[in-house]
């Protein structure tokens, strides 16, 4: 017996989530399959949400070549996943010396690397370690792939996006339209949330999540929903508050066994597959994601963007927001600005 019935076919757009019709299957992303043959690198493979993300871009037509790096056990891991019958092919690098082969040639870069949360930490804390694992990572896509989509989720990702803008542009090949901070888990979390307080298919709510990707710059656009859904002042407080700390949720949860690994990788599957099907010439893709914007003061801010072949078409901005909503962005900017400003001021004092 299969695990994935190879006749269902699952969307992974805007506001869509993976099939709950019978049996789950990965393995049918709609598109056409003569156009599926992204190289694909999953930079941190070996990791918590490395491991899993690999194994749902292993699954997808959409991949042809999936290329894996860490530090350590990578041969393993892809090895694994190479006994998996579907077509993409699997190659694991191991260690400094073989990071810019694993990224020559590749369409997009996903980069899930750095060291979880743990209970007690806040994004910030991650800061030095993580900037500088991004910094190098990103120095190596600049000099292998410098027209590759770069997808981070690596935190804290409000900061980590300018340091990786900031390297692109020591080697004079940086693209706004092709770096993105993978911010899907807080739309994920907030259609799960919205739908089990409704009593809605999570698959077919869409909630918008603008500004960052940290604590209050989260900021969930329940006035512009789908379906359309109301919640009492009181309600709607709390559940703002809750899709802001979902992240610790889990933490606390695991009880320092880790952060959120199985949900992420989920989200960064779903926007790597928006990704590719936008590249294949797919119209109407729209993720949110964290980017070089001009959309508010802050020269970084997610919202709502069209995909293109060549990555963002078109910025959606913030659409119409409620007064509630507006405050809350009010209340962002000035942390946002700063974790911005934290992470191009490390770049600039880089040796």
């Amino acid at each position: 017996m299969k695990l994935f019935h190879e006749n269902v076919h699952v969307k992974i757009l805007s506001g869509t989530q993976f099939s709950r019709n019978g049996t789950i299957t990965f393995s049918e992303i709609v598109s056409p399959p003569s156009q599926n043959n992204a190289k694909v690198a999953v930079l941190g493979a070996s990791g918590g949400i490395g491991q899993p993300l690999s194994l749902l871009l292993k699954n997808s037509p959409l991949v042809g070549e999936l290329s894996l790096f860490d530090i350590a056990h990578t041969p393993g891991v892809a090895a694994d996943l190479s006994h998996i019958e579907t077509r993409a092919h699997v190659t694991g690098y191991m260690g400094p010396d073989q990071l810019d082969a694993a990224l020559k040639g590749c369409d997009v870069v996903v980069i899930p690397a750095g060291v979880p949360r743990k209970p007690g930490m806040t994004r910030d804390d991650l800061f030095n370690t993580n900037a500088t694992i991004v910094a190098t990572l990103a120095d190596a896509v600049a000099r292998n792939c410098p027209e590759a989509m770069i997808c981070i989720i690596a935190n804290p990702v409000n900061s980590t996006i300018p340091i990786t803008s900031e390297v692109m542009k020591k080697y004079g090949v940086y693209n706004p339209n092709r770096v993105f901070g993978v911010t899907t888990l807080d739309i994920v979390r907030a259609n799960a949330f919205v739908a089990e307080l409704k009593g809605l298919d999570p698959a077919r709510v869409n909630v918008p999540v603008i500004g960052g990707h940290a604590g209050k710059t989260i900021i969930p656009l329940i006035s512009q929903a789908t379906p359309k859904v109301e919640f009492p002042a009181d309600q709607l407080s709390a559940l703002t508050a809750r899709i802001q700390d979902a992240g610790t949720e889990v933490v606390k949860a695991k009880a320092g066994a880790g952060s959120a690994t199985l949900s992420m990788a989920y989200a960064g599957a779903r926007f790597t597959f928006s990704v590719l099907d936008a590249m294949n010439g797919k119209n109407g893709v729209v993720e949110c994601a964290y980017v070089r914007s001009e959309e508010t003061e802050c020269k970084y801010f997610s919202t709502p963007l069209l995909l293109g072949k060549h990555g963002i078409e078109k910025n959606l901005g913030l659409g119409k927001l409620s007064a509630f909503e507006e405050n809350l962005v009010a209340d962002a900017i000035g942390e946002l600005k700063g974790s911005i400003k934290k992470g191009e001021d490390f770049v600039a004092n880089m040796k």
